[in-house]
């Protein structure tokens, strides 16, 4: 009878075990440089993480802090994530030059047409091919704003010429490269120094969507934002990682690293595209209520922007080089397939 009970005992032992193993239940920090009021945060990565809760019947948990609130500057953040000091980063791959040499291809003038979704899109199917700046991370998503309008404090631009001389800020390397082709002063800067420097007078505009009007309360400060109309209305675009760290994410069981990996593909990333698409009208909303206006540029005065930085496209394809990267390739992949997403 006593070996009968132990074996019993035995048995239940191993079956909560083998539960308690099933069942195991993980909490992921996110950690990001924007506010929670931001869209990044309220229409991006919390439905992400709500969703993927619900999935998991609450075995996975997420803590969410914004506004680099686990220390640090924007910039650190992708190694705090490739050295696990947070489980998952949102950032920007020009934070950190040199890293991410094969992404900064959708930066480029001419390549992103202003339409999250379709860039969004290309990146999903060109992943292989910058499958090399990613393997110290797990991505979850790579993606892109809608596009950077040229966003002033005083004077209102309508060619390049306009733009001489006047101090930009810009996120980016290819974006100080672009406002150099310009004759302007780029200033590089995380988004979040961008109202206090534009305030203080330390640059006269930026480089920045109309995404981020509303959380850095833009509209205070801005007298006029330029734009095109149409395809290619916008000066570019900036890249973004959403990214989990490689060991984290090895460490997770099986089945919940499947409905990571489900909500992480191609169908997230349009999802994504679609959110920074739908929010500009809000920021652009803000500007014209507000003490400035956002001037549509016409074909021929937009123009003059575009052929000044043509010579940028040039100048990435002659530094690919060094890094054993097809540039000319890459450009014209990355373009092709944009073209092909955009409506």
């Amino acid at each position: 009878m006593k070996h009968i009970t132990k074996l019993l005992a035995g048995a239940a032992v191993a079956t909560m075990v083998s539960f308690g193993a099933h069942a195991q239940e993980v909490t992921l920090t996110i950690h990001h440089f924007l506010g929670p009021k931001a869209p990044a945060q309220s229409k991006m990565i919390e439905p992400w993480a709500k969703k993927i809760e619900e999935e998991s019947n609450g075995r996975i948990k997420f803590e969410i802090f914004p506004s680099m609130s686990l220390g640090g500057n924007p910039p650190e953040l992708y190694r705090q994530v490739r050295d696990g000091v947070a489980d998952i980063v949102w950032t920007l791959p020009g934070y950190t030059p040199g890293v991410f040499p094969r992404i900064e291809v959708f930066e480029l003038p001419g390549v992103h047409l202003g339409d999250a979704r379709a860039t969004n899109l290309a990146m999903w199917d060109l992943k292989d091919e910058f499958a090399e700046d990613l393997k110290d991370i797990h991505p979850l998503a790579v993606h892109v704003h809608a596009g950077q309008a040229i966003h002033l404090t005083e004077k209102e631009v309508r060619t390049v010429d306009d733009v001489k001389g006047l101090k930009l800020r810009t996120p980016t390397r290819t974006g100080s490269w672009v406002i150099e082709s310009w004759g302007a002063e780029p200033v590089g800067m995380p988004v979040p120094a961008l109202p206090q420097a534009l305030s203080l007078g330390v640059v006269d505009g930026g480089l920045v969507p109309f995404e981020v009007v509303p959380p850095l309360k833009l509209a205070e400060l801005i007298s006029y934002s330029v734009e095109g109309e149409g395809v290619n209305s916008r000066f570019g675009t900036s890249t973004f990682l959403f990214a989990m760290n490689k060991d984290r994410y090895e460490s997770l069981p099986d089945d919940l690293k499947e409905i990571i990996d489900r909500n992480s593909g191609r169908d997230f990333a349009a999802e994504i595209g679609d959110v920074f698409n739908n929010v500009e009208e809000v920021g652009k909303k803000m500007i014209n209520e507000g003490k400035g206006q956002v001037v549509k540029l016409t074909a021929a005065e937009k123009a003059t922007f575009d052929d000044a930085a043509a010579s940028v496209v040039d100048r990435w394809i002659e530094e690919s080089k060094s890094n054993g990267i097809d540039g000319a390739k890459l450009v014209e992949d990355a373009k092709a397939a944009v073209l092909a997403h955009t409506k």
